[in-house]
């Protein structure tokens, strides 16, 4: 059996987290990394103590709301702020971090991540949000899609 390469080891891993996604769109899952070393996980769902989406529903589907537009009309966090915020909790410091995610980052994520001092950002699925393409084009931060080994 051959080892996997980091990119897939940890794009595995936020793929793995995303498992625990209570989600009903759209489960992710985002892993902070620096040094090849583990910083936080998130995943998407309610905020702790909140009523999950799939016991509450989607507000999102209710009112129609289309993929890649007003993020607030959610009860989710996602999956990177989920993430930055466990990281800030528990006081691990993720300035020059790379994160992996199952999916592209939105403009909301991408503002985060950028003020956290993330470096680079590696994801699997992209992601309709020109806006938030735009903004990390313009940091300078790394942004690439993972490819799968054989593809």
């Amino acid at each position: 059996m051959t080892r996997p390469s980091w990119d897939e080891y940890f794009m595995g891993l936020a793929a793995h987290v995303a498992g625990r996604s209570t989600c009903l769109r759209r489960k992710t899952g985002a892993v902070l990394v620096k040094d090849k070393r583990i910083l936080s996980t998130g995943y998407n769902g309610a905020p702790s103590g909140l009523e999950h989406c799939e016991s509450a529903g989607c507000l999102r589907e209710r009112l129609a709301v289309p993929s890649g537009s007003n993020h607030e009309l959610c009860r989710g966090i996602h999956a990177e702020q989920n993430a930055v915020v466990q990281a800030a909790r528990h006081g691990i410091a993720i300035g020059g971090a790379a994160i992996y995610c199952t999916h592209q980052p939105c403009v909301m994520c991408a503002k985060i991540l950028l003020n956290a001092g993330v470096v680079e950002i590696v994801y699997r699925e992209p992601y309709p949000d020109e806006l938030a393409e735009g903004l990390l084009r313009e940091s300078g931060v790394t942004v690439r899609r993972f490819e799968e080994a054989g593809s």
